[in-house]
């Protein structure tokens, strides 16, 4: 049996630079606030907007958090986004807190998703990193699906669906 290429099904692809700012003008997809700096060639950085240090009530918003060597911390995005049901996103740290000895516990951004990002961050290195409320903390790197998906994330669990701020467990429903 020979396939031709119409027979292939569309793959999944990294959506880049100038179609992620078609996408925003168009309203397809929403990053608010946007700031330009965060554009990168495949994907936008999202900012440090609050942070929280494990076994805390104090959620930091400003200035700059000194987080202690070898504990675990927690990091919300100021960027609310809002993926539209035929795209999702991988989430990367950025390699200059990585080599500062962050690990940070990241995965893929659902179809339908909407609301901000939540991180669990582990400052593996010996000596504290400063971390400055407003910097640049993770890449999302945004994915054309071949087609919209059946249930987007909103439908189908949805336990995070319109998050703001540090969410540590999935929103209590109806």
């Amino acid at each position: 049996m020979i396939i031709s290429p119409a027979d292939i099904p569309l793959a999944m692809c990294i959506i880049p630079d100038h179609e992620i700012l078609e996408s925003l003008k168009g309203g397809i997809l929403k990053i608010d606030p946007y700031s330009p700096e965060g554009l990168t060639p495949n994907g936008y950085d999202v900012r440090v907007s609050e942070v929280r240090l494990a076994g805390s009530d104090q959620t930091l918003k400003e200035g700059v958090v000194a987080v202690p060597p070898m504990s675990m911390f927690y990091v919300s995005t100021m960027e609310r986004v809002e993926l539209p049901d035929d795209m999702a996103a991988q989430l990367w740290a950025r390699t200059s807190w990585i080599r500062k000895g962050f690990l940070v516990g990241l995965g893929k951004v659902d179809a339908g998703f909407h609301g901000t990002l939540t991180f669990t961050v582990f400052n593996a290195s010996s000596v504290p990193v400063e971390v400055p409320i407003g910097s640049r903390f993770v890449q999302i790197v945004f994915e054309r699906m071949h087609s919209k998906v059946s249930m987007t994330y909103e439908k189908r669990s949805g336990n995070y669906q319109n998050q703001s701020g540090i969410t540590l467990g999935p929103s209590k429903k109806p």
